[in-house]
Formats: structure tokens, C-alpha cells, sequence
């Protein structure tokens, strides 16, 4: 397991989650003012130097429930509020296109072209403010100052990481399947045509070597597919032609994006009972995400600032649908944080829980985005 997975995973399935709010706004009609701010507002939040601080610290991967609720703090970070069921769709959404994405990947440096894709289209949704700009290139930066110098194998080693985070998730996208690159049954297709990875040859050819190195015979082959070089390796830089599109915004053209999680319980099955098994190392973790969640600088909004609830749904009956049809296997569980057992020793997280608590007026206008909210207000965690 790679130590320098999660700042990847946290970013592209951020960016992900931006090109999702962003669609829903646009159809749901929500004046540009306000849509600005909220976008505004969650990406601030992400790029908080900060939080990228502690992001950016070696360390191991969370699990798919506690990154849940870092996801589900940052989306929160304006006067927008999802309730649960959409924030379920949202997170299977983003799961699934970035698991896509790390499939699809040419070659495992790749996925810092495909992180770097993610930033380049945030940028856009933020082009009018340049303060928040110049916290997305200081993460660009910082990501060349990381990952610029790591061997192949050190990236495979992220690939292989984030290959298990996603194991047996096969949640049917409508955007994936009308697209024909998921199978009904939730896997994806993987093309046999197209550029092979930057420094490898077309397949076909097999070159057979003496003992001193030298070329001796040449055989041929037919491949099966419809292969061609790229035409130049992506760009690293802060600016550049990054030549992959993987990461690039598959909702800008406004299209449905329903989620089909009925035949994705069988194969969830053996995370359901990892679930329930106790987990020794999940105090630790939890150790871990109340500090980056410590880190997070949320906004809340202000008495005088109109919320309002996003809906990933058509309808609020099909939400409130999904939210009883959905399999267990599939629920998120609450995650709880103790912080009061030890108060010298969790004095950091008793900091967090105030902060948690503290302006509870502004939310009592939210109606069914409350139960969203009740899960951060919940932090009460593990014993000391």
C-alpha cells in the first residue's frame, strides 16, 4: 500500500464531485449568483492550504465510509445542502467515474495527468476569483513538488492502491451504459484500440536477442486492435496540453446521470461483512480523519443568507424512493468520533465537536437537509 495514495484520491474525486454539483445546478435553474457561491465556496474549502497540509502527509488510505464524510463536509461548505439520498448518488457517481478513470489510465504516471485535468476545469469554474485560483495552482505545485520524481514503480504502486479502494464497486451509471463502457452488470469495458502508453510501441512486432544484446529476428504478429502512437507525452507543468482527456468534465454537455444500485449488492457482500467485523486499526483512522477534518475550513451560512437543497434526482419522490429502495450492503455508516474520554489527549477534537456544534441557527431554515447535517453534529467517536 502506497503512503502518497490519498492526496490523488481525495483530488480527482473532488473534482469529480464539483463537475456533479455543477450540472445539478445548472438544471435545477439556480441563479448564477448564488450557483458561483456555492462553487466558490466548496472549492475554497477543498484547496484550504490547510487542509492540503494534512493531506499531503504520508499516510495510509481511509476507508470508503470515513472519506464519505469528509466528501459530505466539504459539499456542505456553502448555503447548499443535500440530504442523504443524494448525497448517497453523488458519492456512487463520483466513485464510479473515478474508478473508471484509474482503469482506463495508460500508464500509472498518468494519473497525475488525470489529477491535473480535474484542477485545469476547477480553474474555470473559478475563473473570477483569483484568490481561489491561486490556492488551485499552489496544489498544483505542490502535487509536481510530490509526485514529479517518483519512479513507475512507486505510481503503479499508487494504481494498485486505488484499484483496491474501489474493489467489487459496480454501481450501473446511465451516462457509462448509454456510452456503452459499463456492462449491465456494472463492469466496465475496457477498449483494445486506441494510443498505447507514452514510450511503448504499437503491439505486433517480437524481436528475439542473442546473448551479446543483438537484435537477431524479427516476427510478426496481428493484434487484435487498432493501436497508434501518441502523438506527444502529456504536459507535467503547471500549464500544458495534457493530452490524456480522462478527467476531463463528462457533464458539460447536460445529460441524465441516474445510478442503478440493485445489482450492485451481491457484489458488495464482502465489504458488508467487513463491515461488521471489528476493525483494529479504525480507532487510528478515525484519529486520523478528525484531524483533516480539523483542518477543513467550512463556512457556514450566515442568518441572513437564503439556503437551499440540491436534489441529484428529478423528483423529490424519486429521492425519497432511492432512499428505501437502497440495499443495506450499500448503506455509508455513521461514523462517530470520542471526544471526550481523554480531554488531554483529544483536545483537538473537542476543538473540532465545538466547531461542529456552533452556529446552529442557520441550519434550523434547512428542512430535508437536515439529516445530512446530523451525522458531522454526531462526532462523538471511539474511547481513548
Amino acid at each position: 500500500m502506497s503512503l502518497r495514495t490519498l492526496p490523488l484520491l481525495v483530488l480527482n474525486l473532488g473534482g469529480e464531485m464539483l463537475y456533479i454539483v455543477d450540472q445539478r445546478l445548472r438544471v435545477q435553474n439556480i441563479a448564477e449568483n448564488r450557483a458561483r457561491k456555492v462553487m466558490n465556496d466548496i472549492i475554497g474549502g477543498i484547496f484550504n492550504k490547510k487542509f492540503m497540509d494534512e493531506l499531503f502527509k504520508p499516510q495510509d488510505l481511509y476507508s470508503r465510509n470515513a472519506l464519505r464524510v469528509v466528501f459530505e463536509r466539504l459539499v456542505n461548505a456553502s448555503i447548499m445542502r443535500l440530504n442523504r439520498s443524494s448525497m448517497d448518488k453523488l458519492y456512487d457517481l463520483m466513485t464510479m467515474a473515478f474508478k473508471y478513470q484509474i482503469l482506463l489510465c495508460p500508464r500509472p504516471k498518468d494519473l497525475l495527468l488525470i489529477t491535473f485535468n480535474h484542477l485545469d476545469t476547477i480553474k474555470d469554474f473559478i475563473y473570477e476569483a483569483p484568490k481561489i485560483v491561486a490556492q488551485v495552482d499552489t496544489t498544483c505545485r505542490k502535487l509536481i513538488d510530490t509526485y514529479g520524481s517518483l519512479s513507475a514503480g512507486e505510481f503503479q504502486l499508487i494504481r494498485q492502491t486505488l484499484l483496491i479502494f474501489f474493489q467489487d464497486i459496480r454501481i450501473r451509471v446511465s451516462i457509462l451504459l448509454k456510452d456503452r463502457v459499463q456492462n449491465t452488470n456494472g463492469h466496465f469495458v475496457l477498449p483494445t484500440s486506441g494510443p498505447v502508453p507514452w514510450g511503448t510501441e504499437v503491439p505486433g512486432l517480437i524481436r528475439l536477442f542473442n546473448s551479446k544484446g543483438e537484435e537477431i529476428q524479427r516476427t510478426t504478429f496481428i493484434s487484435g486492435g487498432n493501436y497508434q502512437l501518441p502523438y506527444r507525452e502529456g504536459s507535467f507543468d503547471l500549464h500544458g496540453d495534457r493530452v490524456i482527456k480522462l478527467g476531463t468534465n463528462m457533464y458539460s454537455i447536460s445529460r441524465p446521470m441516474e445510478t442503478d444500485t440493485s445489482g450492485a449488492a451481491k457484489n458488495m457482500s464482502s465489504h458488508a461483512k467487513e463491515n461488521t467485523a471489528p476493525n483494529p486499526l479504525a480507532k487510528e483512522e478515525l484519529n486520523l480523519l478528525a484531524r483533516l477534518m480539523g483542518s477543513l475550513d467550512v463556512k457556514e451560512p450566515l442568518g441572513s443568507e437564503a439556503g437551499f437543497r440540491l436534489n441529484l434526482f428529478p423528483t423529490d419522490e424519486e429521492e425519497e424512493l432511492a432512499a428505501q429502495s437502497r440495499p443495506e450492503e450499500l448503506m455509508y455508516q455513521v461514523i462517530n468520533i470520542q471526544a471526550d474520554k481523554d480531554p488531554q489527549r483529544n483536545e483537538e477534537l473537542a476543538r473540532i465537536m465545538g466547531e461542529f456544534e456552533a452556529a446552529e441557527e442557520p441550519r434550523q431554515m434547512m428542512s430535508k437537509g437536515d439529516d445530512l447535517l446530523a451525522m458531522m453534529d454526531e462526532l462523538e467517536g471511539l474511547p481513548s
